[in-house]
């Protein structure tokens, strides 16, 4: 597609979608301007059968109590906005709208308001991304992959942050989440893990020591506060110098690190071998609990 027509991509597909569509297709917050790129046709009916789904469609998880909320809307009321398609041959190929084409096609409706645009195979993800964005459809790993794939094509972090409306910070962020292993990366998916939790996994360093820290979050349900003090590299003891820390007694270094790994928490020994404390922490009633019962050796 033309250099110029990326500012209209930017505002997303309702910046390509005419002003004065039929009453069918009209929706509430339709108030986009006309882009200079006219449509190939207006709102038509076209067979939901004909219509293939966007091969780079940015969305992959599709919760199914929302599908079937609106497969009954959709039984219902019908379709109240048009689907984004462009021909493929003889066919059509989804753009823009694969959960109304879905649930659509689960209503049994054998047609559905469709606006056919003349869009650049290169471009629909971009378009796809941009208009899943701003109705807030997709979660952080979905834009992880995304992102990657507009790096792909030779985009740079601030390319596509001019694209998508974000600035280059928040794109690296979320390349970044792509480090993670692909079942913590499903867990974010799915809702189990936030993006905060997953932002203080990858400050480790080691593949083995996120998966133990995964798992206290999930069991624990530990907060990102929690997490990010997890894994946070505990602190010098002593003044908290460099010299401080290389001074302490072997023995009780020794006896630290042991505690850490089997209470798989921050631990720190203060003192000398004849006198002193041992800290423990917690960062929630659950983690309270659990180091209660393995110090009072309580099953």
């Amino acid at each position: 597609m033309a250099t110029n027509t990326r500012p209209a991509l930017g505002r997303g597909i309702g910046a390509l979608i005419p002003n004065n569509p039929p009453p069918r297709a009209a929706a509430p917050s339709d108030e986009t301007p006309q882009s200079a790129k006219a449509p190939a046709s207006g709102v038509n009916e076209i067979p939901v059968s004909e219509i293939d789904p966007n091969p780079d469609q940015p969305r992959r998880v599709f919760e199914p109590a929302q599908l079937d909320a609106l497969t009954d809307s959709i039984r219902v009321h019908g379709v109240l906005q048009p689907v984004v398609v462009r021909r493929a041959g003889e066919r059509y190929e989804l753009v823009v709208g694969e959960r109304r084409w879905r649930a659509s096609s689960r209503a049994g409706l054998q047609t559905i308001p469709a606006v056919v645009l003349e869009i650049d195979p290169r471009d629909r993800l971009e378009v796809a991304l941009v208009e899943n964005i701003q109705r807030h459809d997709l979660n952080p790993i979905e834009l992880a992959v995304a992102f990657r794939t507009l790096a792909d094509t030779g985009a740079t972090q601030e390319e596509i942050g001019e694209r998508v409306g974000m600035d280059r910070s928040t794109i690296a962020n979320h390349l970044r989440l792509l480090e993670l292993s692909r079942s913590i990366q499903t867990d974010v998916e799915e809702g189990r893990l936030s993006l905060g939790h997953a932002k203080a996994l990858l400050s480790l360093s080691s593949a083995d020591r996120r998966q133990k820290l995964r798992d206290r979050i999930v069991t624990e349900h530990l907060s990102v506060r929690a997490a990010e003090e997890l894994a946070r590299p505990p602190a010098p003891t002593g003044a908290g110098s460099a010299k401080a820390r290389t001074a302490q007694d072997p023995h009780l270094q020794s006896v630290a690190d042991s505690l850490r790994q089997q209470f798989q928490t921050r631990v720190r020994v203060k003192g000398s071998p004849d006198r002193g404390r041992i800290e423990i922490e917690y960062f929630s009633s659950e983690e309270f609990d659990r180091l209660a019962d393995s110090l009072l050796g309580r099953e």
